[in-house]
């Protein structure tokens, strides 16, 4: 099933995909909160069907569009992305190049936007605003010492994130939360896809584009700390909830790693598809 919340006639809506159909599941006062607390809930079989509508009338918003927490991010997971931001001067993580252990920090929840949403570059004063296309894994269950073995059983569904960057904020305060929480620089979407409807998860193929053009292409495999390890990191120390989201991190091409630096401008448009997601495209403003 492919969750989403969306725009309709002035009011927000929840459902699902079903070919070029918004299924209509939830058109309450609550309904921004409905996929999160499907999610939580743990069974998608409570929606019943209100209505149908034409993908061409909705506008599709974040799949959560208030996250239960801030965003659980992974930065230098990617071999060649974690070489390229080592050598670009703004790694303030330490010596090594590739990381022997997750490198894990978090994404204000407010800063998430949905597909087609303008991220505005103009909250960043230092004009360094990068993009990085990015897996989401949705926890559907509280997971606490979770085994790499079992993690899996723990994962409800799976997004798009653009972990967009201030680079020179990122830098500045020798950590990431500022310099990546800023509002509007967390696209997500288009939906939620359940488990279920990814038939190998290590095969997705990620690929990001700027103006039409291909920056990043990497497939999940090729991440360093794969999806149970770093299930199995977070969960030794502290207790991920329903409706948690992690990005995975991102690959080699992202603005930095280019000499000079290629940092994204007003009227660009950024895409991220990963195989079985969907599009998930933002202009800058």
């Amino acid at each position: 099933m492919k969750l989403i919340t969306f725009e309709h006639d002035g009011a927000v809506k929840a459902g699902y995909l079903d070919g070029d159909t918004a299924v209509v599941c939830d058109d309450g006062p609550d309904a921004v909160t409905a996929v999160l607390r499907l999610v939580r809930s743990g069974g998608e079989s409570a929606w019943q069907e209100k209505a149908r509508i034409h993908v061409s009338g909705i506008r599709l918003l974040a799949p959560i569009p208030q996250p239960l927490r801030d965003i659980i991010c992974v930065g230098k997971n990617y071999v060649e992305h974690a070489a390229e931001f080592h050598g670009s001067g703004f790694d303030s993580t330490g010596k090594e190049a590739v990381p022997s252990h997750p490198v894990i920090f978090t994404k204000a929840m407010t800063s998430v936007i949905g597909p087609d949403a303008e991220v505005q570059s103009f909250t960043d004063p230092t004009e360094t605003v990068d993009y990085e296309g990015e897996l989401g894994v949705v926890i559907g269950k509280t997971a606490r010492r979770v085994s790499g073995a079992e993690a899996y059983d723990y994962v409800y569904g799976y997004t798009i994130i653009n972990d967009v960057t201030s680079r020179e904020l990122q830098q500045r305060h020798n950590q990431w939360i500022i310099g990546k929480g800023l509002d509007t620089f967390c696209p997500m979407g288009p939906y939620v896809a359940t488990a279920d409807e990814i038939a190998d998860v290590d095969a997705m193929e990620l690929v990001t584009t700027v103006n039409g053009e291909e920056r990043q292409r990497a497939v999940v495999r090729d991440l360093v700390f794969d999806i149970p390890t770093l299930i199995e990191t977070l969960t030794r120390t502290a207790t991920l909830l329903p409706g948690d989201i992690i990005a995975t991190g991102t690959p080699a091409g992202v603005g930095i790693g280019f000499k000079p630096p290629r940092y994204l401008r007003a009227g660009d448009t950024v895409a991220i598809t990963i195989t079985g997601l969907g599009d998930l495209s933002n202009p800058i403003v």
